[in-house]
């Protein structure tokens, strides 16, 4: 497989190669071959990648440290990550869930992969939802408030550099304000699970690389944030999932997902390494990472924090306690705590129903 590099003789082009610190251009030729382990294996493959340093003036972070926020959720986001504070996303799955991470008032919402593909098909995180379920939930989730940004698990792209700009042009006709692209194998599994399987860096980059120019090839351009992720920790360490996420951030990517944080010193490590490029954490209660709260995030320097799992597993109880009570009484009173239809179907936007019919001069739900 040879992947053309993009043309350095065109200066309208984010692309320029990388001339400074006296570094020469990296000629990956073959990708380098990792010694596996009995649970991890590298995936590598011979590529003929030269490694080029990602430049478009019209995103740089300065450009979004001042003046209001944005109507347009890609905008907004990265007016959010240009200005000083945290932002924590509670993952979503459904329009219920949104309506709900709405009404406490958080600011930005992340859809989760693992969320989306148990609600959707009622499978594990295995890599068995595509990018046609993804982006259908994301048409669903984004046109609830469309000004609130939502970031999206991308998965690895769903394929070759051609797919994988596809998926960001998806996405993005979605309205989702930023995505992650990972460089686990095209048969991936949940960050937090064992046993997995990465491609070489240069095909992560390579991936990364192929985002970019999808969103830049967006007609009338397009504000959707990269995001790198690496699984690499697990198996290879630290400093290994760094350096791929220092060489995704030099391919063009805005923000940088370590996946897989085991301790505050990893974290640590990797901000103060990857800056200024910002940081994303990933907390899920029960995996590999430490329970960070919010707070500890943010003091230890990441950016934005997700928490993938927050609305889904909470439902799998709740659901799984009133299943269980009619089961057994025979009755959905006690586990319907008093909402009936009207008081549901006001959760989920009633009111703002009503108000637009009435102003259209329309008297259908004058008496509801």
């Amino acid at each position: 497989m040879r992947q053309k590099s993009p043309s350095t003789d065109r200066p309208d082009k984010p692309w320029h190669k990388v001339v400074s610190q006296g570094s020469p251009t990296r000629n990956f030729a073959a990708a380098a071959v990792f010694k596996p382990s009995p649970n991890f294996y590298v995936f590598s493959f011979p590529i003929n990648l030269t490694m080029q340093s990602y430049n478009n003036p019209r995103l740089n972070p300065e450009n979004f440290k001042d003046g209001p926020l944005s109507v347009n959720a890609a905008t907004r986001l990265r007016q959010m990550l240009a200005r000083p504070g945290v932002i924590v996303c509670p993952g979503v799955f459904d329009g219920v869930s949104v309506r709900l991470a709405l009404e406490a008032g958080f600011e930005c919402l992340y859809q989760s992969g693992a969320a989306v593909t148990a609600s959707r098909l009622g499978q594990p995180d295995l890599a068995m939802a595509t990018l046609n379920d993804f982006a259908d939930a994301a048409r669903i989730h984004c046109s609830i408030n469309p000004t609130v940004p939502i970031i999206a698990d991308a998965d690895t792209g769903f394929g070759g550099p051609n797919m994988v700009a596809r998926t960001v042009a998806q996405y993005a006709r979605a309205g989702i304000a930023g995505l992650h692209i990972e460089d686990q194998v095209q048969t991936k599994r949940c960050g937090h699970l064992m046993g997995k399987e990465l491609v070489s860096t240069e095909e992560f980059i390579m991936r990364i690389r192929a985002a970019t120019i999808g969103r830049d090839s967006i007609p009338g351009g397009s504000d959707i944030v990269i995001i790198a992720r690496s699984d690499a920790a697990q198996s290879l360490g630290a400093k290994e999932a760094i350096n791929r996420l220092k060489l995704a951030a030099d391919a063009g990517a805005d923000l940088l997902f370590f996946e897989g944080v085991r301790s505050r010193e990893d974290l640590q490590l990797a901000v103060k390494s990857l800056a200024p490029k910002p940081v994303l954490l990933n907390v899920v209660a029960g995996g590999v990472s430490p329970d960070f709260t919010a707070e500890e995030g943010e003091a230890l320097g990441a950016k934005l924090i997700i928490y993938p799992l927050v609305t889904v597993v909470p439902a799998i109880h709740a659901m799984r306690e009133s299943l269980q009570s009619l089961k057994r009484t025979g009755s959905d009173v006690e586990s319907a705590k008093g909402m009936g239809p009207k008081q549901f179907f006001e959760v989920m936007g009633l009111d703002d129903a009503i108000k637009l019919d009435t102003t259209a001069g329309a008297t259908s739900l004058s008496s509801i």
